[in-house]
């Protein structure tokens, strides 16, 4: 679910699906950087057919391929590439945990390309998408850190401070308050991480939207400008959610497993209060279904109680109760897992209702 909804609003904001190996060559990391500032994070080399290969530990390197796939004009850019993709790195076991690290994750990643007159909007853009996303999985506490030049980097130091003036200055322009992380950047340029705070008021590194003018530069990315000539594109690395697997961690401590009803596994269950009720329960499971809910029959030979218990227990948020009164009258008698009881309403009422709040990501 979260996925889908990651996946329906890249579309919908002007990003293309790729997809890379999940291997490259030594070559591949040796351009990039990834062995001479990276490699103690990386696992050993493959020897394939007296070739060395790595494991990736980023998807960069083989979204710059698919840049220079093609001839690239300046009317083509901003171009927006995102993966869901596997990536591998070398974490002690000593910090191992669960869900939350991991050695082999997926990363939620994109890269922007653009000209440098785009580079402040193109940045405005990627702040402000990664904020909206991030509320609607209903993290409200948010804290930016601009993170600058580490002792190991690659470029000139004048590259660097017009880089974190930019990410700087997006910052301001968007209002959201931030402090300076003197030396976190990427060996490869500045970024600006985005943390949450969950219901226990954890903080938790999620986005990170990073400014590189190296990997352009060493990969000989270029465009041609309207005057005819090839131009070196700016480059945004995202990661907007991060592993996908430490996400659904900690959105799942976040709600102690009672997610909003659009993230419900299970949105509602029809409890028929006896077996002469199935029968209607059965249409109401149909029409719920029918209009995109994720429900469920509970048909079980227990008490009606019991049911509803078990539901609440499961987090479900619905539950329609059905008897006699609501099937002649087509209504569900709605119940909700916190307890309240919202009563009988007609099945068009409640799905007016059920509508209206995954719609809104209430």
């Amino acid at each position: 679910l979260a996925e889908r909804y990651w996946d329906d609003e890249h579309l919908a904001h002007g990003y293309d699906f790729v997809y890379s190996p999940h291997i490259g060559k030594a070559s591949l990391w040796e351009t990039s950087g990834h062995l001479g500032f990276y490699a103690e994070n990386m696992y050993s080399p493959i020897d394939i057919e007296g070739q060395q290969y790595f494991l990736k530990p980023m998807n960069c390197p083989f979204h710059l391929h698919i840049y220079k796939s093609s001839l690239r004009s300046y009317r083509d850019l901003p171009m927006r590439y995102a993966e869901k993709g596997t990536v591998y790195r070398y974490e002690r076991s000593g910090v191992l945990h669960g869900l939350m690290r991991v050695r082999g994750f997926t990363q939620d990643d994109a890269h922007h390309f653009c000209r440098p007159d785009q580079m402040p909007e193109e940045i405005d853009f990627v702040l402000s998408f990664s904020l909206n996303i991030l509320r609607a999985f209903g993290f409200n506490k948010i804290k930016a850190y601009l993170s600058t030049m580490p002792e190991k980097s690659v470029g000139e130091p004048e590259q660097w401070h017009a880089a974190e003036q930019a990410l700087e200055a997006s910052l301001k322009r968007a209002n959201m308050p931030y402090e300076i992380d003197p030396g976190g950047g990427a060996f490869y340029g500045p970024k600006i991480d985005l943390k949450v705070s969950d219901a226990l008021d954890r903080e938790w590194q999620l986005s990170t939207i990073q400014f590189d003018f190296n990997e352009p530069e060493r990969f000989d990315l270029t465009y041609i400008g309207e005057d005819g000539q090839p131009h070196r594109p700016y480059m945004i690395h995202r990661a907007l959610l991060g592993s996908m697997e430490r996400f659904f961690g900690i959105l799942i401590e976040h709600y102690a497993g009672a997610f909003p009803v659009w993230l419900s596994p299970v949105q509602a269950v029809i409890i028929p209060i006896a077996d002469r009720h199935v029968e209607y329960a059965a249409e109401v499971l149909k029409k719920l279904k029918d209009a995109g809910l994720r429900a469920e029959l509970d048909e079980r030979a227990e008490r009606m109680n019991a049911k509803i218990r078990d539901a609440q227990n499961k987090k479900i948020p619905y539950m329609l109760v059905v008897g006699d009164k609501e099937a002649e009258t087509g209504q569900v008698a709605l119940r909700l897992r916190g307890g309240e009881n919202p009563g009988a309403m007609p099945l068009e009422e409640f799905l007016a209702r059920a509508r209206d709040e995954i719609e809104k990501k209430i």
